[in-house]
């Protein structure tokens, strides 16, 4: 990578496993912008949506139906087919959100160097020039136990947060990037957290970049 180029950053990570913060110490560190809560607001902004809805839509899988009437049916006869679809059929799709989503990275990587999280961006952003991609794992114990401690859930509780949000992001991948978000070729670094802090795991992708972008 070239420290006199814009580059870009995209760091995808399992919840709980702590890639979050990492990520915007990451950036913090290499003095750049960090890109979550914007991608966030431009989707609810667009959409009219809360994030949980927003969420929920990513996960919907493909569904033959939706796909007609979003792809065929609409374009060529809107008048008189949206007029009798029940609104859930014509509600905001998990297409539309990938577009949104598409479009603000894409904007965001070619204003500025910048560290940007998950949302596919190692797919994406895959024409960038001055690319890095990262995946953030951790144990499935590592990641309950601190999804119990932040938010104050029990074992049972945390467990299903984990499966809903690990089904709903494998779904967004697979039905946009063709690839599973867990096949580790798609990245240039995987950092297991289990032995590491947030800080130190920031560290050690800093002192890589410092040694990278020279």
């Amino acid at each position: 990578m070239d420290k006199n180029q814009k580059f870009v950053i995209t760091v995808s990570r399992e919840v709980g496993s702590g890639g979050h913060t990492v990520s915007r110490l990451l950036a913090e560190r290499l003095n750049v912008r960090y890109y979550d809560k914007q991608i966030i607001e431009g989707l609810i902004k667009e959409f009219n949506l809360n994030p949980e809805e927003i969420e929920r839509i990513k996960g919907q899988k493909r569904n033959w139906f939706n796909d007609l009437v979003t792809h065929i049916v609409v374009p060529l006869r809107p008048e008189t087919f949206l007029d009798h679809l029940p609104e859930e059929d014509i509600a905001v799709t998990p297409d539309a959100i990938f577009e949104c989503e598409r479009k603000l990275l894409i904007s965001f990587a070619e204003e500025e160097s910048c560290v940007v999280a998950g949302r596919s961006g190692f797919f994406i952003l895959d024409g960038h020039p001055n690319k890095f991609d990262i995946f953030i794992t951790a144990s499935r114990d590592h990641r309950i136990a601190r999804i119990q401690k932040r938010q104050n859930l029990s074992h049972a509780e945390a467990e299903k947060v984990i499966d809903k949000v690990d089904a709903t992001r494998e779904n967004f991948t697979k039905r946009f990037a063709k690839t599973s978000r867990y096949d580790l070729r798609n990245y240039d670094l995987v950092l297991n957290m289990d032995n590491l802090t947030e800080e130190e795991a920031a560290d050690l992708i800093f002192q890589l970049f410092e040694k990278r972008l020279k």
